[in-house]
């Protein structure tokens, strides 16, 4: 069977299952999810043994650390996999949800109702947990959707959705609601970007070539973000135990994802007392710094930071740091180079943290905490399909409201326009 006809094929199942879906229970909604997570745990030892054999392969063809790291299942992460599942059962279904109903002069009820978007394409790379949080996003919104992970993952997922499928099954929903592609050939991913019949919304999750890629020839409406180029700012009224632990956590708690910071910034008044107790632990861990001349003058072996570096997403263990005169200073540098995904400032005054919420323009923006939070995970949504900077429809972590849009509906006892 060719690509073009496998995909097409995929797309009618979907199709027909999110007609079903739409009309699900949350009941059985929530019932697949507990048996996806029961056959997770009961699958550990094989989904253990495909993910080895992906490791291995991808060692074998050069994969960098980062995207091993990403590729990686470790007990902790299908740990967090049945966790996961486990939340968004226990989230509210939003489906169905009328909100704004007003009567109208004319005795009709306006209002709106909260609804699935229909077929859901997932396009991501390197990372086999995905494959969980968006089949348990999109299963508990209502949704069908159609999967295309990267060729490195592929064992992992598909010992995945033989779990996903087993528990659609034992709810009594269609297995079709949730389909993971079973071909590695890239022209998978242009077939599924161009389907508008069947698939209502892509949502890509890689590298900066990827998305890139689908924003220019999806022929579907695109959830997105492109880097992930993150700002912690330690204000001249920063605590600094606080910034140092935030800075730091910021950076090296996991390197390979995008909401890690990438660039430091340091006001002038206080970077003489902290940037020497950053830069040993730093040196520590093995983050390599690339600092402005100002951080130069405080930590002389820093390599010279390039204009280029301010527009780096490294998704590696390397930091650049700026020197600035104070939070005005700050926000000017991160409207200029920020990518819109996640800020944080350091400060003890409420002024300055009121300002910064107000002035930083991105889909989130902290005060007093590490950037690693910006996860739907943490943000209590169960589990993310994605981060989108866009402005419509989505912004932020993507979790169950961004999988659902409204229909108008009205009700009704006889009227008639005049």
């Amino acid at each position: 069977m060719s690509v073009i006809d496998y995909m097409a094929g995929l797309g009618v199942q979907a199709r027909e299952a999110s007609r079903l879906m739409m009309a699900a229970s949350t009941a059985a909604k929530n019932n697949a999810l507990l048996a996806i997570a029961d056959a997770i745990e009961a699958s550990r030892e094989t989904i253990a043994v495909e993910n080895a054999r992906d490791l291995d392969n991808g060692r074998k063809s050069g994969l960098d650390a980062a995207l091993l790291d990403r590729l990686e299942l470790t007990p902790a992460r299908i740990d967090g996999m049945i966790e996961g599942l486990q939340q968004v059962a226990a989230l509210p279904d939003p489906c169905g949800e009328i909100t704004g109903l007003k009567r109208r002069p004319s005795g009709i009820q306006v209002g709106k109702m909260r609804v699935p978007l229909g077929v859901v394409g997932i396009i991501y790379e390197s990372r086999p947990n995905v494959t969980v949080d968006a089949a348990s996003l999109c299963l508990k919104s209502g949704n069908a959707t159609i999967l295309r992970g990267g060729s490195e993952a592929i064992h992992s997922n598909q010992a995945i959705a033989k779990c996903i499928c087993a528990g659609l099954l034992r709810a009594g929903l269609p297995e079709n609601a949730v389909q993971v592609v079973e071909t590695t050939d890239r022209a998978a991913v242009g077939e599924l970007i161009t389907m508008p019949q069947y698939v209502d919304v892509i949502v890509p999750r890689g590298g900066r070539s990827l998305i890139e890629r689908i924003s220019n020839d999806a022929k579907v409406s695109v959830i997105k973000h492109l880097d992930g180029i993150c700002h912690v700012y330690i204000d001249d009224d920063a605590d600094l135990e606080k910034a140092f632990n935030i800075a730091l956590n910021s950076k090296t708690h996991r390197y390979g994802v995008c909401n890690a910071m990438e660039t430091l910034l340091v006001s002038s008044v206080v970077a003489a007392s902290i940037l020497p107790k950053l830069a040993d632990a730093y040196g520590e861990k093995g983050v390599e710094l690339r600092g402005c001349a100002k951080t130069r003058e405080f930590l002389p072996s820093v390599i010279e930071a390039t204009d280029a570096d301010w527009d780096t997403e490294y998704l590696a263990p390397v930091l650049s740091i700026r020197v600035v005169a104070g939070m005005d200073e700050a926000i000017d540098h991160i409207a200029a180079h920020s990518s819109g995904h996640t800020e944080s400032i350091v400060t003890e005054s409420y002024t300055k943290a009121r300002a910064f919420l107000t002035r930083v323009d991105s889909s989130s923006v902290m005060v007093n905490a590490s950037t690693r939070f910006a996860d739907g995970f943490q943000y209590g949504l169960g589990a993310e399909i994605g981060i989108s900077t866009d402005k419509i429809h989505a912004r932020g972590p993507v979790g169950l409201d961004g999988l659902t849009s409204e229909k108008w509906i009205v009700l009704g006892d006889g009227e008639i326009l005049a």
